[in-house]
């Protein structure tokens, strides 16, 4: 697999005089993608029906010429002012009952049939004039679904659309009450227009109401990314890519990318240390200009796993952001290891945004590759420096992974709807184990809920799975090492009730859930290793295998052959030995990396990277501050 560099582009954005310019330069710093037009609906259609493409032609040609292959948006993110007067009712609505209003971008809900039809409008005069442009060499649908909160809407279009979802999910009255268990404080329905969305209600609304919006709401991006696809694959051949976010769990990505080439991912990893990370101070702190080393290496194999191995960087931080509580400007060296880190763990590509900083807009403080006066910025030369690497360097190859761990987006939301604990997010757990495996310098892959074959990997894990689903439950044989179910794993079905043998019921183990408890912050539960679980611990009856217990002697993980269940959270270090202990009886060699150091080896190659500011020794070499090290592997 070859390996390249782009960057997003605004031609709309600058004097046409300064395209070609704009695109020497590009090329000349070892770039080879530009991605454009993902914002540009006003220009192309100032007036409904008044089509202006002839700049877009322009601008294609000239970064074409130049030798640049384009990612063409669609421009669906950002409807023109115009589109409310089409259709006023087209805006979503919060969960105060507030419509979201016109002004800055994502405006629209995902269930206004009149705003669809607009969008299959220009995506397929899109699709007729560049399907077959030989400079437009991959697409992208519309632009990160679900940020600013945009997933669910609370709009009379999602009333309605939501009231067909359930007349055809469940057929009667009488199942739905059944599976909502609406007997409960008298909440049966007589009609299926009778059902409203489970906001504004006086207490929490019923979870298995809650849930049953999630899944709608999922389904509808789903299918608004469908409609898209169905139409650009009528005109071109070229890969089609959406780009996600980092953290963003509102809808099933796996789902979306089904229809998708390729998976795409915006990364900040400073932006995201302040604004979307669980870390005390002193963590923060020390990674302030660096971001946690961490959590893009997990959103880099998660969206591996959702893309089918082919994914994307499609917006690479390089400087400054905007719209973080802080924003600090990363450290000489960062933006070169952020490139490489994605690179080890797997993409084809990655773009930086942007190519100049904006002076107007909200997004005027954000940093590009060049300043808003097109003198370089400093995150120029550290991407000119990849590029020259790259041309050095062999072509990358699959990596194998030593485990896996379960990613569901359904148990997401599950969560979120009846967390128990104020603290119990299934990301900051599902990230919690992912650290521990990175500490230990493993290879891990993230897999899907439904993964029907478990036998590539040694160890896999799946903590706070909402409900195992069939295929998993049947692949768990084929996995010859250990599989390690964690707390909340399949503990409930999947109408949100629970089971009547209380869960986890997990075949072959003979244990059940019999009491759980939330534990708020300074509280724990004290193991007999001398660790502790936080957050969340269960009572288990069991009489399976105990292999790590309560300083009162209760069961906390029981077996029964290689499977596992651990019935708790485990505070960091108790976690990291727990899992180095399960490595090593299925004899895979670990680590016991320190905080700043990383690794990852792509099967040819070692990386190594230090996210600290000071240097470090590790095996008799020093690796200097926001430094990569690449190792030749034989």
């Amino acid at each position: 697999m070859k390996r390249s560099l782009g960057v997003c582009y605004y031609p709309e954005h600058w004097p046409e005089a300064q395209w070609h310019d704009d695109a020497a330069r590009m090329v000349a710093s070892g770039l080879t993608w530009v991605r454009i037009g993902e914002f540009a609906w006003s220009r192309l259609e100032p007036d409904p029906g008044k089509l202006e493409f002839d700049w877009l032609d322009r601008a294609i040609d000239v970064l074409g010429d130049a030798g640049l292959q384009v990612v063409l948006g669609t421009p669906t993110a950002t409807p023109p002012r115009w589109m409310l007067d089409r259709h006023p009712d087209m805006l979503a609505v919060d969960a105060d009952g507030r419509p979201r209003k016109f002004g800055s971008r994502r405006h629209y809900c995902f269930s206004h049939r009149g705003y669809l039809a607009e969008c299959k409008r220009i995506v397929a005069l899109l699709a007729e004039r560049y399907g077959r442009n030989p400079h437009v060499a991959a697409w992208q649908t519309d632009n990160e679904y679900g940020c600013h909160d945009t997933i669910l809407s609370y709009s009379d279009a999602a009333r309605m659309a939501f009231r067909d979802w359930l007349a055809q999910r469940y057929q009667s009255l009488d199942a739905l009450n059944r599976a909502w268990g609406n007997v409960f404080w008298s909440m049966e329905y007589a009609g299926f227009d009778e059902i409203d969305l489970p906001n504004l209600t006086v207490t929490e609304p019923n979870p298995a109401h809650v849930m049953d919006f999630r899944r709608f709401a999922s389904d509808q991006v789903v299918a608004f990314n469908r409609a898209q696809v169905d139409i650009l694959r009528r005109h071109t051949s070229a890969p089609i890519a959406h780009n996600y976010m980092g953290r963003e769990t509102g809808f099933d990505h796996y789902a979306v990318a089904a229809d998708l080439d390729i998976a795409s991912w915006d990364s900040y990893p400073i932006g995201f240390l302040s604004d979307r990370l669980e870390a005390s101070d002193d963590h923060k702190a020390a990674f302030l200009r660096q971001g946690d080393p961490d959590f893009q290496a997990f959103h880099h194999d998660l969206y591996r796993a959702v893309g089918r191995g082919r994914w994307w960087v499609m917006e690479q931080q390089p400087g400054p952001v905007n719209w973080a509580p802080y924003n600090p400007a990363p450290l000489p060296g960062m933006v070169r290891l952020w490139t490489w880190e994605a690179f080890a763990h797997g993409a084809e590509t990655v773009c930086y945004f942007r190519w100049r900083q904006a002076p107007f807009g909200q997004e005027q403080m954000h940093a590009g590759l060049l300043r808003p006066d097109s003198a370089p910025a400093p995150g120029l030369a550290e991407a000119e420096a990849v590029a020259r690497e790259l041309a050095d360097s062999p072509q990358a190859q699959a990596a194998p992974a030593d485990v896996a761990l379960v990613f569901d987006y359904a148990s997401a939301w599950a969560w979120d709807t009846q967390p128990q604990g104020a603290d119990f997010d299934y990301v900051r757990l599902c990230f919690a184990w992912y650290r521990a495996l990175r500490r230990l310098g493993l290879n891990i892959d993230i897999i899907a809920p439904d993964t029907a074959d478990l036998s590539r990997w040694r160890v896999v894990l799946a903590p706070g799975l909402f409900t195992l689903s069939d295929s998993l439950r049947a692949a768990l044989p084929s996995c010859q090492g250990a599989v390690v179910f964690g707390p909340r794993a399949n503990s409930r079905l999947p109408d949100f009730s629970i089971p009547s043998d209380l869960g986890p019921s997990l075949p072959g183990l003979d244990c059940r859930v019999a009491r759980v408890e939330s534990l708020p912050p300074g509280s724990t539960v004290g193991l007999e290793s001398g660790g502790h679980f936080v957050h969340w611990a269960e009572d288990l009856d069991t009489r399976a295998e105990v292999v790590l217990a309560r300083a009162n002697g209760q069961p906390a993980m029981v077996r029964a052959d290689g499977l596992h269940y651990l019935a708790g959270w485990p505070d960091d270090d108790t976690l990291f030995a727990v899992l180095r202990d399960l490595c090593h009886a299925q004899g895979l060699a670990t680590m016991d990396l320190p905080p700043a150091l990383r690794t990852r080896s792509d099967g040819r190659t070692r990386f190594w990277f230090n996210h600290g500011s000071q240097t470090i020794t590790w095996q008799g070499t020093d690796l200097p501050p926001c430094a990569v090290l690449q190792q030749v592997q034989r």
